[in-house]
C-alpha cells in the first residue's frame, strides 16, 4: 500500500490554490496537511470557498516555513513573481520537495529573468537543480527533481503545439508565429480593471504586445528543443471567457512536399506515449471548452499548401494543464506514480 504523502499550498486562496485544493480532494496518495497565505491567513478555507464546506475543513495559516516543512512532505507554491525564490532553497533544504507555479524556476538563466520580472535573485545554486515542469518534454528530468518551475499556462499551450516541429527541424525557425488567446482566470483573483465584467464581456483585446512575459519563457525551451536560438512573434489576447486557452501557431515548413497527413503521423508518433495529449485527425480542429476543467490538451494540425505553412492549434484549460493540474502531473512523476493519477480526464462540456 502506499504511503500518503502530506502536502501544503502556499497561497492557497488564489485561483491556483484553489485548483490544487479541489484537485488533491480525488488523489488517493496525497493529504493536504498546510493551507498558507498572507492577507487570508486565520480564515477558515471555506469562508473563501463555501462550495467546498463539505470537503475541506482547514483554516489558512500564516506562511511559516519551519512548520510547512515540520507537517509537509511536499509544497506546492501558488504565489506571484517573485515571491517563491525567497522560500523555495529552506524548503528544499529542509527535505521538501516543491513545486513552483510561478515563472521564479522556470529559466535556467537568472539574467533573463530578472530583465522581464526584476527581483534581486540570491538563489543561483538551487535555481541550478530546478527542472522546466512540463512533463510531455521533461518527463524523465522531472522523476529525479526536488524543485520543479512548472510551465506558464501560454507556453504549455504553445510548446506543445511546436514541440514536433523544433524537434525533427521541419521548420523555418525565422517565421513562427503564435496568436494565443486567454480566458480572464488567467489575470488571477485580484481586482483589476480590464477583467471586470463590464470591461471583459463581448470583447477581444490584445495585450503584452512585443513584450509579454511569457515570449522568453516560449524561446528558452524552442531554443533547447531546436539547439539553436529561436525568437518567435508572440501575441495573447484576453477573451471574454472565464477558463481555457486557445494557441494557434503559424511556421513555414522547409521540406514543400509535406502534407497534412505527413505532420499527423508525426504528431501522433510524438506524442504516443503521452496520455495528456490529443491529437485530433485531420480537419478536426480544437475547442476550449472541450478542455475545460481537465488536465487534457488538445492539438490541431494543418498544412496550407499554397503557404506553406504549418498551422497548429492547441487548447488547455489554463487553470488545470496550464497551471494546477500540470503541478500534480509533475508531482506524481516526481513521486514514482502515474502521471495521470488524481486528474480529472473529462471536460465539464458542454
Amino acid at each position: 500500500m502506499t504511503e500518503t504523502v502530506t502536502v501544503g499550498i502556499i497561497g492557497a486562496s488564489g485561483y491556483g490554490g484553489v485548483q490544487l485544493v479541489r484537485l488533491l480532494q480525488d488523489h488517493p496518495h496525497l493529504d493536504i496537511a498546510y493551507l498558507a497565505g498572507d492577507s487570508s491567513a486565520g480564515k477558515a478555507f471555506t469562508d473563501l470557498y463555501p462550495h467546498l464546506h463539505n470537503r475541506v475543513d482547514l483554516k489558512v495559516e500564516a506562511i511559516d516555513l519551519d512548520a510547512i516543512a515540520d507537517r509537509c512532505q511536499v509544497v506546492f507554491l501558488s504565489l506571484p513573481n517573485n515571491l517563491a525564490y525567497n522560500m523555495a532553497p529552506a524548503l528544499v533544504a529542509k527535505g521538501c520537495k516543491v513545486l513552483d507555479l510561478s515563472a521564479d524556476y522556470r529559466f535556467a538563466d537568472l539574467n533573463v529573468y530578472q530583465e522581464w520580472y526584476g527581483g534581486d535573485r540570491q538563489d543561483g545554486a538551487i535555481a541550478a537543480t530546478a527542472v522546466y515542469g512540463l512533463p510531455e518534454l521533461y518527463r524523465s528530468d522531472i522523476q529525479k527533481a526536488n524543485l520543479v518551475g512548472c510551465a506558464g499556462c501560454y507556453p504549455t499551450a504553445t510548446l506543445l503545439a511546436l514541440a514536433p516541429l523544433l524537434k525533427q527541424g521541419l521548420i523555418d525557425l525565422e517565421t513562427i508565429v503564435i496568436d494565443a488567446k486567454s480566458g480572464a482566470s488567467g489575470g488571477g483573483r485580484h481586482a483589476k480593471t480590464n477583467l471586470l465584467l463590464a470591461e471583459a464581456a463581448a470583447s477581444i483585446g490584445a495585450y503584452g504586445v512585443a513584450r509579454h512575459r511569457h515570449t522568453p519563457e516560449i524561446e528558452q525551451i524552442s531554443s533547447n528543443l531546436s539547439g539553436q536560438p529561436v525568437l518567435v512573434q508572440f501575441t495573447p489576447h484576453l477573451m471574454p471567457m472565464v477558463r481555457g486557452i486557445l494557441s494557434t501557431v503559424y511556421a513555414k515548413l522547409r521540406d514543400p512536399g509535406l502534407v497534412t497527413e505527413d505532420l499527423s503521423t508525426i504528431y501522433n508518433a510524438f506524442y504516443r506515449n503521452a496520455p495528456w495529449v490529443n491529437v485530433l485527425p485531420h480537419g478536426v480542429y480544437p475547442q476550449t471548452k472541450w478542455a475545460c476543467g481537465s488536465n487534457l490538451c488538445y492539438l490541431g494540425v494543418e498544412v496550407d499548401p499554397r503557404t506553406r505553412r504549418v498551422i497548429v492549434l492547441s487548447a488547455i484549460d489554463n487553470m488545470i494543464k496550464g497551471q494546477s493540474g500540470q503541478a500534480v502531473q509533475c508531482l506524481n512523476l516526481m513521486m514514482g506514480w502515474d502521471e495521470t493519477l488524481g486528474l480529472p480526464k473529462l471536460a465539464f462540456y458542454p
